[in-house]
């Protein structure tokens, strides 16, 4: 199963690192180069277990997915219920620790495999390649949000 990860060290704490990484609405756009638009599903109003999400992705590709876990300020996991096509399957994992005083240390894994089974080997590696790119761009994005005063005063 292909996966792609990117990490990067910001200087937050890790509840304020986590708290960045669930942002929503406007404040989330500041910093998420990958979101065009995100909103919760079925009522929710705020993450959890077993919450689903709407994401439209800048380019305009659609996937409902499921929060499998989520324990501020360590981690939290997504399965991907509905999405484009050439996903099977996808699933996700961010990761947060203590990096130092007021350091956190933010990993974000991401598995997929792809469809149909005839193209999938070609498909997998060009899916590691974009995504790899996009998770990167995404992270860096993240980092950034991290030190952004309007989204820290909306985490506050």
């Amino acid at each position: 199963m292909p996966m792609v990860s990117a990490e990067t060290v910001v200087d937050l704490d890790p509840q304020q690192a986590f708290a960045v990484s669930q942002t929503t609405g406007e404040v989330r756009l500041r910093w998420d180069p990958f979101v065009r638009r995100q909103h919760f599903l079925d009522g929710a109003t705020a993450p959890d277990k077993g919450v689903r999400t709407l994401t439209v992705h800048r380019w305009g590709a659609r996937m409902v997915s499921e929060y499998v876990s989520y324990a501020p300020p360590r981690n939290v996991g997504m399965r991907m219920v509905t999405g484009p096509w050439f996903f099977r399957t996808m699933a996700g994992g961010w990761r947060f620790e203590q990096a130092g005083p007021g350091r956190t240390r933010a990993m974000w894994k991401y598995n997929f495999t792809c469809q149909p089974a005839w193209l999938a080997p070609l498909a997998e590696r060009i899916g590691t390649w974009v995504l790899g790119r996009e998770i990167g761009r995404r992270i860096e994005g993240f980092a950034a949000g991290c030190a952004d005063p309007e989204v820290l005063a909306a985490v506050h």
